[in-house]
């Protein structure tokens, strides 16, 4: 049989995924995990977190332990627990231990290792929005893992991949359970700088945050222009589009209506903190120009009043209706200043335009924001902090652990 090397010794081929797991002293991560395929060696992306890997210094092999972990196709835990919403005379959501079996269609299979809890997650799990329409259904719009099957040649079996957005958690079963079956088209390989916890950290609000900082730009608004107003900033895509723009260099003004959270909010890069009953009134057509952009999460009238505040040739990039659908506003911003309103969609965005997209966050969000930004809870917790969420108790972004 042919057989592959590492560090001088040789093993079956078919033993070709090696598992290299630091001393818990050597490295306060636990483990790190390197793959050899053919003569190969992958890391899996934890280089935050530790010196030893082959950007730096080369692995202390002592303080390792070597396990071989066989690569069986189609090798799927029978049982599995997931969060399931099932829908009778009302709607029941429960961790149950589920069949694999039961999992939808796709042609790559996952183990989750982290997922998180969305502001549209909470809404389908306490039935306070109409998210989910065909029953059972596992929530989740996101996840990280790692591929135990695949039957699509642009994804190996061990390697890391994240997914957000494509319907995942509201028409496909999701990421709240401990394994997955998807499209291969609906993946990404895990940056090589991230770690499965700190691309949930990201997530779908991160990957948000991100799409509307670039509508910013697109729409020429630089540092120069004047300050950025960030709505819902307290939350997972406001506390993200914060520090990105705080790390691009732009002055950004956090609007929140928590008043416990200035602290938070200054710890990552906005310039200062504004109450958001300043804005929750109606407005005239046009107010005092004050913003050069706006970041919007909440929609309604806070987001009419500062379209009316925006400066001349001002862009406005809205992502959610947190606080109403409705925009009780006029043409005269758009005609007379000649603002930009962009909308912004993560769901959907093309599978081809998301690593770039994904890169480009890693290399703006500093070491600190995956602590600060992060409350990190087990799948057990998801529905009390479902409903923590909806009634506005929660700051930041709420990763979900899930082995």
């Amino acid at each position: 049989m042919p057989s592959c090397k590492i560090s001088n010794h040789s093993f079956p081929a078919l033993y070709h995924n090696i598992v290299l797991y630091h001393n818990i002293v050597a490295c306060p991560f636990q483990y790190i995990r390197f793959y050899l395929y053919c003569g190969h060696i992958r890391h899996c992306g934890n280089t935050r977190h530790c010196g030893n890997t082959f950007r730096g210094n080369r692995p202390n092999y002592s303080d390792m332990k070597q396990v071989m972990v066989p690569d069986i196709p189609n090798q799927e835990r029978m049982i599995m627990k997931a969060l399931l919403l099932e829908q009778h005379e009302t709607l029941s959501a429960s961790i149950q231990d589920i069949d694999a079996t039961q999992l939808p269609s796709g042609n790559v299979g996952v183990d989750i290792h982290w997922s998180t809890l969305n502001y549209k997650d909470a809404l389908a799990i306490t039935g306070k929005g109409k998210i989910i329409r065909q029953f059972p259904m596992v929530p989740g719009i996101d996840f990280s893992g790692v591929v135990h099957h695949s039957e699509d040649p642009r994804f190996h079996i061990g390697q890391h991949v994240l997914l957000t957005g494509w319907g995942v958690g509201e028409t496909h079963w999701g990421g709240l359970a401990e394994q997955a079956r998807v499209s291969g088209e609906w993946l990404t390989p895990l940056p090589y700088e991230l770690s499965p916890r700190q691309a949930m950290v990201i997530g779908t609000a991160g990957f948000t945050a991100m799409l509307c900082v670039m509508a910013l730009e697109q729409g020429g608004v630089t540092p120069e222009s004047g300050k950025i107003a960030v709505t819902g900033a307290s939350g997972g895509v406001g506390s993200t589009a914060i520090t990105l723009l705080s790390q691009l260099g732009y002055s950004v003004t956090a609007i929140s209506s928590k008043s416990d959270s200035r602290d938070y909010l200054l710890s990552l890069g906005a310039k200062e903190v504004l109450p958001a009953s300043n804005f929750n009134q109606p407005s005239r057509p046009l107010e005092k120009q004050r913003w050069a952009g706006v970041v919007d999460t909440v929609g309604g009238t806070i987001l009419a009043t500062l379209l009316a505040q925006v400066s001349y040739n001002g862009t406005v990039a809205a992502c959610g209706m947190a606080g109403d659908i409705q925009l009780p506003t006029s043409v005269m911003p758009f005609i007379l200043r000649n603002i930009r309103l962009q909308g912004v969609e993560s769901v959907t965005v093309p599978a081809s335009k998301r690593p770039a997209i994904w890169q480009r966050l890693q290399k703006l969000l500093p070491d600190s924001f995956y602590q600060q930004a992060a409350n990190e809870i087990t799948l057990e917790q998801v529905i009390e902090h479902a409903n923590k969420l909806i009634n506005n108790r929660i700051t930041g972004r709420t990763i979900v652990k899930i082995r």
